[in-house]
């Protein structure tokens, strides 16, 4: 292991570890707040059928540039509010 890695403070070799999901904006009517959802696809555990299942992050849109059905990268990052723990990173594909 590099002493870069051992030293602890130091960013050098070190991978993002937030995780990052893609969604589409269903709520955009807070100031500097957008709703995301989120479709995750699992596999059933007795029945091994794919299954949807929906999530909605509340997301922080610094310069409200989310509308609603665009899709959206989103990040996680410290908690912004009650409800708030994802930020807006950017507008993957703007809604038609």
């Amino acid at each position: 292991m590099a002493d870069a890695e051992k030293t602890p403070g130091t960013t050098a070799g070190r991978e993002d570890r937030r995780k990052q999901r893609e969604g589409t904006v269903v709520s955009n009517s807070m100031d500097k707040t957008a709703v995301v959802a989120v479709v995750e696809r699992v596999r059933h555990a007795r029945y091994a059928k794919t299954v949807q299942r929906t999530k909605r992050l509340y997301v922080h849109d610094e310069e409200n540039a989310a509308q609603v059905g665009d899709r959206v990268r989103v990040a996680e990052t410290r908690p912004l509010s009650k409800l708030k723990r994802w930020r807006l990173v950017e507008v993957v594909e703007r809604a038609r």
